[in-house]
């Protein structure tokens, strides 16, 4: 849950870094288990698939973070208009019950 104010801006960087560290130690240990059975290559080969692994991963990673966090934005935006456009039609049932209200006490004073 993102955290507002000064605090949370750094609770919200450190946590996003350490998920991102994360990611990379299990990219790093994916693409270790991945070679393994390998046998036949030799040390350089295996580092360099496990270097492609690894990127390959990361970009994916990347890029559905991207994805998510656009879609996070388009929802709160949506979500914003409609509740602006609930609040505005509570105000206004609110406004005409009061007036129905007063109007019909309006007719009970003069009767």
């Amino acid at each position: 849950m993102p955290r507002r104010g000064p605090d949370g801006a750094l609770a919200n960087e450190v946590e996003g870094y350490l998920l991102w560290q994360a990611r990379i130690a299990e990219a790093e240990q994916r693409a270790r288990a991945f070679v393994a059975p390998m046998d036949w290559l030799t040390t350089a080969q295996r580092e360099e698939i496990e270097r492609r692994y690894v990127t390959d991963t990361l970009h994916r990673a990347r890029a559905d973070l991207e994805r998510i966090a656009s879609r996070c934005a388009s929802l709160r935006t949506e979500y914003e208009r409609r509740y602006n456009t609930l609040r505005v039609r509570c105000v206004a049932v609110t406004l005409a019950v009061c007036a129905g209200w007063m109007a019909v006490a309006a007719l009970l004073l003069v009767l």
